[in-house]
């Protein structure tokens, strides 16, 4: 793939474009889906793509070739020379990252295990029956293993390879029309791959859920489960991307220095997460990834920053560049001294949220939104969990997280289709959470 990469910075140099970043994929995925406690279907994918930017005179276009025939190639890069000669300069573009760099490995995040892992449908079966284990009368779901190659050429001197595997699994057990649960587990090693404490969990959720009733309004605290704490740190992160602070998609303007959360709260990216699902060597400009501290203590520390965002505002790249806007690696909530027991005994009258969906903003200038949870929710009474349904979270963003008062010294590292940037997170008490009824 690195001739290919040549190929079209070649071409692109000699047409004129100043800076030029080259990022080639090569992937082979592998699904296996599973329906009424039965495997349904099994897919296997292969994909060979080039991610392209391009600048010229300041202005910045990208683009995915997935045509790569070189006939293609130099059609599409004359196309994005005539569109782009008609487009005005973007003045505060201020270059990619000087290569060349050095690379270190990062722990457990290729594992050849997985790629030569030739029957998958074991995993699945141990997954399915820890879920009836629990009570569940039906589980269904879905398994990837994921091979991919990174190539990346640059027009400041970077080449830079990274080889990753992973595996992952999702279950929902189900006891009637009301009762369900959730479950994963993502790894990027074979030896920690463990589908039977995701299906184990999705059973025991379910089997807790029988016959819920209508749930309360008002405010509450709530304990978060890792699985839907995720979900909303997976939005939090996009909105510390300097880009969407500019763009206007961000509650975090103005608040570099500020407090933004409780003290107990300390949030981090960190792109070489050992066994972390979306840890690579280095950024879509070749920079090493690391870890960069979003939140310390309660105070907003940083943006996510590219090498032309840090330039714009003197400071220093974080390691976090996609080819158009910065964008988290791996979010980490640093888990905090409660065991999970301790931390559900503080709440005298509360709820407990086990999954969210359709988590949506109604102002992200100021963090308003709402989520409906999903599968097995719970009014904590009593140090009983007795089940609910129909709630809807209404809140804020930045309300919750300063609102936070408890953390787990347990943590979950969660991705899966509502959770596309993955997060580490502990269980998590949020005190004084709006909840109102959700439109049937």
């Amino acid at each position: 793939m690195f001739e290919l990469n040549d190929f079209i910075l070649r071409n692109a140099k000699e047409l004129g474009f100043g800076d030029v970043v080259v990022l080639a994929y090569e992937s082979n995925r592998r699904q296996v889906r599973f329906a009424n406690n039965e495997i349904t279907v099994a897919k296997n994918w292969h994909e060979r793509k080039v991610e392209l930017f391009v600048e010229l005179e300041k202005r910045i276009a990208g683009t995915t070739i997935t045509e790569l025939s070189e006939e293609n190639i130099e059609r599409t890069l004359k196309t994005l020379l005539s569109n782009m000669k008609g487009m005005a300069p973007k003045e505060d573009y201020y270059g990619i990252a000087e290569g060349p760099f050095e690379y270190r490995d990062i722990p457990e995040t290729f594992d050849k295990a997985i790629v030569e892992l030739d029957e998958p449908n074991e995993y699945v079966e141990r997954a399915i029956n820890s879920a009836l284990e629990e009570g569940a009368k039906r589980v269904a779901g879905v398994l990837y293993t994921d091979h991919n190659r990174v190539y990346l050429t640059t027009s400041n001197g970077v080449e830079a390879f990274d080889e990753g595997a992973g595996i992952e699994i999702s279950v929902r057990a189900f006891i009637g029309d009301l009762e369900s649960g959730h479950g994963t587990n993502s790894v990027r090693v074979l030896k920690k791959f463990d589908p039977e404490s995701a299906g184990r969990k999705a059973g025991e959720i379910a089997s807790l859920a029988k016959n819920p009733e209508q749930g309360p309004e008002g405010k509450f605290d709530v304990v978060f489960d890792p699985l839907a704490f995720a979900n909303l740190l997976s939005y939090m992160s996009f909105m510390t991307s300097a880009y969407a602070a500019e763009a206007g998609f961000s509650p975090f303007v103005n608040k570099l220095g500020q407090k933004v959360a409780n003290e107990i709260v300390t949030i981090k990216d960190v792109g070489n997460l050992p066994n972390g699902y979306g840890s690579r060597k280095f950024d879509d400009e070749g920079v090493p990834t690391r870890e960069t501290t979003i939140i310390e203590n309660g105070t907003f520390k940083s943006f996510l920053l590219n090498t032309s965002l840090a330039r714009k505002y003197k400071t220093e790249t974080t390691a976090n560049a996609g080819l158009i806007m910065p964008h988290a690696w791996n979010v980490v909530l640093e888990p905090g001294n409660y065991s999970k027991e301790e931390l559900f005994g503080e709440v005298e009258r509360g709820i407990y949220v086990t999954n969210v969906w359709y988590t949506r903003f109604q102002n992200y200038v100021t963090g308003d939104f709402s989520t409906i949870p999903r599968d097995g929710i719970f009014l904590i009474e009593d140090c009983e969990l007795k089940p609910i349904r129909n709630i809807r979270v209404s809140d804020n963003l930045l309300g919750i997280l300063s609102r936070i008062t408890a953390l787990t010294k347990e943590s979950c590292h969660v991705h899966w289709w509502e959770v596309e940037t993955p997060v580490t997170t502990p269980y998590v008490l949020v005190k004084d959470v709006g909840i109102t009824r959700a439109t049937k």
